[in-house]
This record gives structure tokens, sequence and C-alpha cells, in this order.
């Protein structure tokens, strides 16, 4: 190969390198954008919910500078399934829970199914997370049974070295979320409460 054949095939492959690393960062920008741009839309468009917040174990402390969060809602009872359980598979299901606001102003579960759930006034569905049914599909008092599931919004970020006093407050029963719900089921954290009042707040982008 001569000196100007070859040199024409490093020129060739510096550019097909750099072609494929700008398409690279083009996706990679594009599915940044779409996840920013999806939050941004559930925050500005969800209808709004206020959860209570539940003690979390003591031994899951602090990790960086986020709280972990632990939900009333993150329980279900399998007495509010409807529809049936899903037959034993190793595919996790995804759990819709439908929401309903309380005489203490915080949303609880009115009703819960593996499949979907039709729009109801007054209430929104959430999804879960994929969870496993049939663990608890093989106990024996079924009716008295819960799911433990997660929606995507177990933990909230906080400043620096704030952390453990919201811990401190959220196993008192002092901390609730409010939280976007869009219309795919998908839940977004607005703000965090603090004996009702909001101490951080999530700007939309």
């Amino acid at each position: 190969m001569s000196d100007l054949a070859e040199k024409n095939a490093v020129l060739n492959g510096l550019h097909r390198f750099w072609i494929a690393a700008i398409i690279v960062a083009a996706l990679q920008t594009a599915v940044l954008g779409y996840m920013v741009g999806e939050r941004a839309w559930g925050l500005r468009s969800g209808v709004e919910v206020i959860l209570k917040t539940a003690p979390v174990d003591p031994r899951d402390l602090l990790r960086g500078d986020y709280v972990t969060l632990n939900y009333d809602i993150s329980r279900v009872p399998v007495s509010t399934l409807v529809g049936g359980a899903p037959k034993q598979s190793l595919t996790a299901q995804i759990l819709s829970v439908r929401l309903k606001k309380q005489d203490d102003g915080y949303w609880g579960i009115v009703e819960s199914s593996f499949g979907p759930l039709d729009p109801k006034p007054d209430t929104v569905v959430l999804k879960s997370l994929p969870v496993d049914y049939f663990f608890y599909a093989e106990q024996t008092e079924a009716s008295q049974s819960l799911i433990s599931v997660d929606y995507g919004i177990e933990r909230y970020y906080v400043p620096e070295g704030q952390g453990h006093d919201i811990e401190g407050a959220r196993n008192e029963s002092r901390v609730a979320i409010a939280a976007r719900i869009s219309s795919d089921g998908a839940a977004h954290i607005r703000a965090l409460l603090l004996d009702g009042k909001p101490v951080y707040e999530e700007p939309l982008y």
C-alpha cells in the first residue's frame, strides 16, 4: 500500500470514528432530553396527590445526600385487588393502584389490579414498578396479606448535611410528599412537606 493510500485509509477511519461518536452523543442527548421533558410534563400536567410517609427501618441509613422514603401506599392490601392475581410466572408484573383523597387530606388506596384500571371521578391511577406477586399468592390469609411495591419515588435528594434531620422528622410522621401523577400512571415528586409546609420544591427543569 502506498503512503497516500495508507494516509487515506487512516483519514477514512478517523472520519468514521468521529461520525460514530457524533451519532452516539446525539442519541445520548436525545434520551436525556426525553427524560427531562417527560419529568417536566409530568410535574406540569399531572394530578397532585399528598402522600403520607411511613417510618423506615433504622438500619436503612442515609446514603449520600438523599433520604429514603416509604409510604403508606407502599403496602397494598390484597383485599383491594380486583380481577384476580396473575398466574405464577418468572415475569414481574406492574400493579395499578387507584388512589382517592381521604378525609385527612392524604391520598389512600381504594382499589388495585394487575390489569388496567379505568378512569373514575376524583381518583388517580398510579402504577408500580414491576413486582413479583407469586410469594403473596401462596399466603393462606390472603385477605390480610400486603403486597410491597415501589413507585420510583422512594428517594429524595436534599442539600448536603440536611438528610439526617429530614429522616428524623420522617420517622416522627412529620414528612409528606406532594407528587404529580401523570396520565400514564408515573409519579414525580413535586415537593417535600414538613409539618404540612413545603421545604423543598422541584423545578420543572
